[in-house]
């Protein structure tokens, strides 16, 4: 879904950006240049890079096995 019509960028581009170890959403704006027009985008990507890194963030391994 198109999240930022000025530049078009889609919500999986967004997701991607996280994926691809983007950690804060500035730098996932100014990678994909989101929210650099009307502005009108910024809260639902705001949203969405929190969602996909809360997601990443709850799929990493947080224990190890003790040998």
């Amino acid at each position: 879904m198109y999240i930022c019509l000025c530049k078009s960028v889609t919500d999986s581009q967004i997701r991607e950006a996280v994926a691809n170890g983007g950690k804060s959403f500035g730098q996932v704006r100014k990678e994909l240049n989101l929210a650099s027009q009307c502005g009108k985008c910024g809260i639902i990507a705001r949203e969405i890079f929190n969602e996909s890194l809360q997601n990443q963030v709850d799929n990493e391994q947080l224990f190890y096995a003790v040998s």
